[in-house]
């Protein structure tokens, strides 16, 4: 047996995952919503990019600061089911559709009640014209390692 195992994991249960090009064509979305590698002392988790959307895949939050705290809890709700916290997160990756002062400001003060000082992941932040959901302005991917013993 290998020593490393590679697990996909599908928490959706919409094979088209609320994909508006996708819906009722039978095309499933070809990604999943997080890849476990299992090593021998550590599990790397990889989480796929999370926008703010809900069980519909429609984003209703407006602001900036609401659609961060509902990516972020996402994460997290993935990370949990893996066993892992927030606090084994080792990278983000964020891409934004706007970028002040104000966006950073919200940002920050929302990632500061899921991160705790002295364990921030490494992080990038990417300005973009638009992302995959009509409304979204924020997505965030994050990679995680997981002591296993």
């Amino acid at each position: 047996m290998s020593p490393i195992q590679r697990t996909s994991i599908d928490l959706a249960r919409d094979r088209s995952r609320g994909i508006e090009a996708l819906r009722g064509t039978g095309v499933p979305a070809v990604f999943c919503d997080l890849v476990r590698v299992q090593m021998s002392e550590c599990a790397l988790l990889f989480v796929s990019g999370m926008v703010a959307t809900d069980e519909t895949g429609k984003v209703t939050a407006r602001t900036m600061r609401e659609q961060t705290r509902i990516v972020l809890d996402k994460i997290r709700r993935a990370l949990e089911h893996e066993g892992a916290a927030m606090d084994d997160v080792v990278r983000v990756r964020v891409y934004v559709t706007q970028l002040d002062q104000a966006t950073l400001r919200d940002i920050h003060e929302v990632r500061s009640g899921y991160f705790t000082e002295g364990r921030y992941p490494a992080s990038t932040l990417v300005r973009v014209d638009q992302l995959i959901r009509d409304g979204a302005l924020i997505e965030i991917d994050a990679d995680a390692v997981v002591a296993t013993r």
